[in-house]
């Protein structure tokens, strides 16, 4: 095994939405509201106890549980796209209806059902690869650098 084998994982999951994307991880283990809960604008989580409060998805593998308040939640990340300040793709954990939605709406590569947890395996600053129509994410343990 390589070292560069050694510091990358493969996860296999259910694509919600197709498509391809490649960029750096922001991780939570808390679901993000949309109302109230981020700035459309700029793409922060603005909901201020959530552990990401003041940080940016704009960009990057967002990883996460899942949506959590009303079904406005798909109009604030459709906001962010038509904003330019969305995620690059989004993985999650517990599918809803207001979930499925956001993504479908978000247009980014999105997958669930994985067979590793993702918010155990995905870290922050790590890089990911998704390729959702194949089913599968690749982990870059360590960030960009890694993938050298």
């Amino acid at each position: 095994m390589t070292a560069l084998e050694a510091q990358q994982r493969v996860i296999h999951g259910r694509r919600v939405v197709g498509g391809k994307a490649e960029g750096e991880a922001l991780v939570t283990r808390e679901t993000i509201s949309g109302w109230g809960g981020i700035n459309e604008r700029d793409g922060t989580i603005i909901e201020r106890r959530h552990e990401l409060v003041g940080q940016s998805f704009a960009g990057k593998i967002l990883v996460f549980p899942g949506a959590k308040g009303s079904s406005g939640w798909s109009a604030f990340f459709h906001m962010a796209r038509l904003n330019g300040v969305c995620p690059k793709a989004m993985i999650f954990t517990r599918m809803t209806t207001k979930m499925a939605l956001g993504a479908v709406v978000t247009r980014v590569p999105a997958m669930t059902d994985c067979d590793l947890d993702p918010i155990e395996v995905i870290e922050t600053g790590d890089w990911v690869s998704i390729d959702a129509d194949a089913g599968t994410i690749t982990v870059h343990k360590g960030g960009a650098r890694s993938c050298r």
